[in-house]
This record gives structure tokens, sequence and C-alpha cells, in this order.
């Protein structure tokens, strides 16, 4: 399979060019569902990076100074060649980051998806005439490009989360250079490809493998990037965030999330319980906006969490590729450590297993669908990101209640409630301290929405019309003598 994908390529693309590292440096890629090795990346040092800068930096000038109309047109074409080539790209998505080729074959046309939303929302980048306070003078208030921006994307979702930056820049007249995640490099790589075949001029977007400490320290530290945009941990954004404020670079962070789901007594249980499995549970529980903690209102608490757990049973577990799976395997033996760790700890203080619990039975980094009902704010994940497959329930008895706990987290990325007041949905939407917020609904990510959070989930919007202003800059011309 690996040898007959042709969008496989063990290359970076540095002003058009598919080179290798300066000193012949690899990255081992590995498919997490098999733990056999798929081929290996370059992993370049700042040197590599900054030639990348610097062919961003010389393609700006030309890539701005297009009408929106002309980078739509090219964006476009990029669209097309994702959509024609679809399942060989979702196959390589599945291959080497292990989520159900059928979670592959969406984020592939999610990539697509941004990508034409960006390329139309080009040609209504509108700005402004001012009233004059002044008779012989007039005001215009315009927006620009910001400049070369740097681009960090997590394995999580490896094309998607690329689509998502990449559209907007483009479509703001930015270039960029992108560093993929280690783990999941190819799908980033086969941007570039996708680009080529659209003909976009070469430098406008440059791709770059490797660790990620010299590629972010050129990044922050190279004066022609103007922007760094990063989608990851808190803890790396904080320490990213930090420098590049330093800098005085414009920056957007997407970080970590500790989503609330709550289900109050008078929500529709099946509807619930079909909304807590896809927000769980999608791509193995690897998701920032997937649920975090459960919480569920004493009346219907034993009767949720009875239907949950023999759906959660119920689940296909398996390589990708196989026919039916909806669970692959968690991405690494760091992210299957993690999760065994937050079972234990629940395990012992009061947490009862009802489904799953344990490492699966297939190996490699396999872990059971797993419910834990009882827990408590003394709990692990209470706190702290999962990041796999493992649904804790809380039970509570008021709507104040269950608000605090949700909002008693640090992050504000997602939450998502289920109810059929009308009245409670309007009060509790607005009283839940989060960017994104799902109504009787468990998956609401889409690029006519803008995604994002508050608190130490981040700053700044992806998708929607609010995605292209962290790559604008607006600009004030006071014209006299009029």
């Amino acid at each position: 399979m690996v040898a007959k994908n042709p969008w496989l390529v063990e290359a970076n693309l540095i002003g058009g060019a598919w080179v290798g590292a300066d000193d012949g440096a690899t990255l081992a890629v590995v498919n997490p569902a098999t733990g056999e090795g798929i081929g290996t990346v370059p992993s370049v040092g700042r040197a590599e990076v900054a030639r990348a800068v610097a062919a961003a930096d010389a393609a700006f000038p030309a890539w701005a100074a297009k009408t929106a109309a002309e980078r739509a047109a090219l964006m476009l074409k990029a669209v097309e060649v994702i959509r024609a080539n679809a399942e060989d790209l979702a196959a390589l998505l599945t291959l080497e980051q292990g989520k159900p080729l059928a979670e592959a074959r969406g984020e592939i046309a999610g990539s697509a998806a941004y990508l034409q939303w960006f390329a139309e929302e080009a040609r209504r980048v509108y700005g402004d005439t001012i009233p004059s306070p002044w008779a012989d003078r007039r005001i215009l208030v315009i927006k620009e490009p910001v400049g070369v921006v740097g681009a960090i994307t997590p394995w999580n979702f490896p094309s998607s989360m690329i689509a998502r930056k990449i559209g907007a820049a483009l479509a703001a007249g930015c270039t960029a250079v992108v560093k993929p995640a280690e783990l999941t490099p190819y799908s980033g790589l086969a941007w570039g490809l996708v680009f080529e075949r659209a003909g976009i001029p070469a430098g406008v977007v440059n791709i770059v493998t490797g660790k990620p400490a010299p590629i972010g320290d050129e990044f922050i530290e190279n004066p022609a990037v103007r922007k760094v945009t990063f989608t990851g941990s808190t803890a790396v954004g904080r320490q990213l965030a930090g420098r590049a404020t330093t800098a005085l670079k414009r920056i957007s962070m997407e970080l970590g999330g500790n989503a609330p789901f709550i289900v109050f007594d008078d929500a529709d249980l099946d509807r619930a319980v079909a909304g807590a499995i896809a927000s769980k549970f999608r791509n193995s529980g690897q998701t920032c906006v997937c649920t975090n903690r459960f919480f569920v209102q004493a009346g219907i608490y034993d009767a949720f969490a009875a239907a949950f757990a023999a759906a959660v049973a119920a689940l296909k577990v398996g390589d990708g590729f196989e026919a039916g799976v909806v669970q692959g395997p968690l991405i690494d033996g760091r992210a299957l450590a993690k999760v065994e760790g937050f079972v234990a700890d629940a395990t012992a203080k009061g947490g009862r297993v009802l489904t799953g619990g344990a490492r699966h039975a297939l190996g490699q980094t396999f872990f059971q669908p797993t419910v834990i009902a009882d827990a408590t704010a003394e709990m692990a994940f209470a706190r702290d990101e999962i990041f796999g497959p493992v649904a804790p329930l809380f039970r509570f008895e008021t709507e104040d209640e269950a608000v605090a706990a949700a909002n008693s987290s640090e992050y504000g990325l997602a939450g998502y409630f289920y109810t059929r007041d009308l009245a409670r949905a309007f009060r509790v939407a607005e009283r839940l301290k989060f960017g994104q917020i799902g109504v009787n609904e468990g998956v609401i990510t889409t690029e006519v929405a803008p995604f994002g959070g508050v608190k130490s989930s981040g700053f700044g919007r992806e998708g929607s019309k609010y995605g292209l202003d962290d790559y604008l800059d607006v600009k004030y011309v006071c014209i006299g003598g009029v």
C-alpha cells in the first residue's frame, strides 16, 4: 500500500524544490495500528527552515499583489485536486495516523471544504470609509496581508488543521512555511503536491519536517516571519506565545481542552447517547474538542449510564482499513500509558468501570472504549485532558451545580449540553465559558463557523469569516486636500 500511494513523499518542499535535510538526518514514521515502519522524512535544522522562510518572503510580494479573484482561482484548483484524489489522501492519512478510513475520508473532505471556503472568502475582505471630522479629508481603512506565516500543526488532524491555517493565509495574501507533526508528516507533505498540481507559485507554501525546537526557534527569531499560528498543547503554546510576544509577532493559539458534556434530566436520552458517542470516541478520543467530562443529572444518570455503556461496548475497534471499524489505535505508546494512568487513578479513587478499562486484545496501542461511573472532582481527568477513549460520568443535581463544574476548568475550548427546555438552552449556552457550544449536538465543527477557545485554550479563530482576521493588518489612510 505504501509503495502504491502516489501522495507519499519523503522530501521537504522549499522554494519549489523537493529536498532533504542538509546533513541527511531523517525521522522514522510508524503505522500505529501495526507498529510497522512506513518510511522516513527529513529532520531539518534551522538553516533549512531559514531558506524556507526566505523563499516565502521572496514569493510574498507577487502573491500579495494578485487580485483576490486570482488567488481564489488557484486555491479552487487545489480543491479540485484534493477531491479528485480524496481516496488516496484518506488512505495515506489512515496509514500514518490510525483513524478509521471513514473518518479519514471525512477529514479530507473537510480539508477541501476549508480551502474552498477561504478561496471564496478572499473576495470579501472588506475595508471601511469613516465619516471624517475634517471637511477637506477622507478616512479609509484597508486590510493587508501580515506577511510570512509560520504554521505548526498537530498529528490528530494532520490534513484539516493545515487547511484551516493555510486556507486563511493564502486567501489573505500571505505566504507560509508549514511544519507538520513529526508523527504524521506525510499528510502535510502531500499538501505540497496538491499546491504544485494546482499551479500555486513556488515559494508561496513551503513544508518542512523535523523536531519542533529548531523549526519553532527559527519561526520565532526570524524577522521575516510576521505571524506564528500553532495548534497543540497548552504548555508548548504558552512558551511559543511568550517568545512570539517578545518578538512582537502576530500569534494565534489553538490549545488544549477539557470539554464538558452536560445531560439534563429533560434531555432526549437517545439523542444524548448518540451525541456522546460522536463527541467522545471520534478519532479514538484524540481531539481537542472531544468530551473530557460527562455531567449527568441525577434523575437520568442511571438510565444514561446504562444506555451509553451498552453503546460504547458495541463499538468496533481495529485497524482503520478494516471494514466497520469506528475506533483505531492511539497514536503512540505515551498516549496509551497516559490513558491507562487515568483509568488507574479513577478506579483507585472509587470510579466504577462500566465497560472497557484496559488495553485491547489487538495489542499495539489499541485501548478498549471505556466508560467510568461515579467520577469525582478528585480524579485526574477532572482537571487534565484525557486525549483517549475514556468517558467519565459525573453526577449532578442542579443546573447551577452543572454550570459551575463545567466552568471550573482552566480550559475553555468547547462545551456541549442536552436539554429540551428552550429557556435553559439559551441560559446555559450564555453561562458556559467556552469558545464553542453544542446544544443537543455532539459534533459542531464546520468551515463556516469560528473555531477557537478562551482561557487556557488559546486565542484567535479558525474557519468562518473571522478566520481571516488573524492574517490581516488593518491600515488607516487619511487623504487630505480633498
